[in-house]
């Protein structure tokens, strides 16, 4: 058998994986590149992300938003306490639940590296249309909604 009988068709589902995979991997290089140059590792990006557009927010919240364990997301949050980018204050009405907010100078660090990393991601998929990009998440939407969890 030749390469090309062995090669999967375009809609083939290997091949929309692939595709899909490879177009991830390359998105997520940007990313990561992106905030590498605003020097925040991931996980303290996600973070103070939710922070600025979520507002203040309790630890184990924070945690399943930006996809960390209990343990990984103590961590993020004790190395921006140390940085002064966060504080963590008791709940107003339940004191065992611990609220993560912005201090003044953490939303001006975010603030500043969310507008940069915009421009980098927009810069990431400048060769899609408006018109294409709108598409295309709508798609992918549909490819990951298949037990009606809704993606946003």
């Amino acid at each position: 058998m030749d390469a090309e009988a062995k090669k999967p068709a375009k809609g083939d589902g290997t091949h929309v994986f692939l595709i899909v995979w490879k177009a991830y991997r390359a998105l997520l290089a940007d990313a990561q590149a992106s905030i590498k140059r605003i020097n925040l590792c991931d996980s303290d990006f996600r973070v103070l992300e939710a922070l600025l557009h979520k507002g203040p927010l309790p630890v184990n919240i924070i945690g399943q938003m930006v996809d960390l364990t209990t343990g990984s997301i103590t961590s993020a949050v004790d190395r921006l306490e140390s940085r002064w980018l966060v504080v963590r204050k008791h709940h107003s009405t339940d004191r065992r639940i611990r609220i993560v907010e912005l201090t003044s100078k953490g939303r001006q660090l975010i603030e500043k590296a969310f507008a940069q990393h915009r421009i980098d991601m927009e810069k990431a998929v400048s060769n899609l249309s408006r018109a294409e990009r709108g598409m295309l998440v709508d798609l992918l939407k549909r490819l990951g909604d298949r037990n009606g969890t809704t993606l946003s």
